[in-house]
């Protein structure tokens, strides 16, 4: 079966780190770009960070450049997303997704697997 499965969310203070994980079947890591998204309370899901096939190119969004770093594991099939210098408007549920464009992109709808989501809240 394919799919994503997210982990590591949580409850952190301002200033703190958390990893989120994703694990994916070998089919989906080898041949797909992996990516993270979130969606905060009342917004719309928005783009964070991805990854390409080999794991030789990534891409973060501005508003998270110089905090979080996203990376992946070849022996484990897992993409990894280490979030540091958390902020309240980092609060959120964080995605995990896969898609089999050719060319990575940071728009959902190139993206057709995707995890259950990890809730992530950043609050003192």
């Amino acid at each position: 079966q394919v799919r994503l499965v997210e982990s590591g969310g949580g409850l952190v203070q301002p200033g703190g780190s958390l990893r989120l994980s994703c694990a994916a079947s070998a089919h989906i890591f080898e041949n797909f770009v992996m990516a993270w998204f979130r969606q905060a309370p009342g917004k719309e899901r928005e783009f964070v960070a991805f990854i390409s096939r080999g794991g030789d190119g990534e891409f973060v969004v501005d508003s998270v450049k110089g905090r979080f770093t996203i990376s992946r594991d070849s022996a484990k099939n897992t993409v990894y997303l280490q979030m540091n210098n958390l902020e309240p408007e980092d609060t959120g549920v964080y995605f995990c997704a896969a898609s089999g464009n050719a060319a990575a992109t940071i728009y959902s709808a190139y993206y057709s697997v995707w995890g259950q989501g990890t809730q992530v809240t950043v609050s003192s």
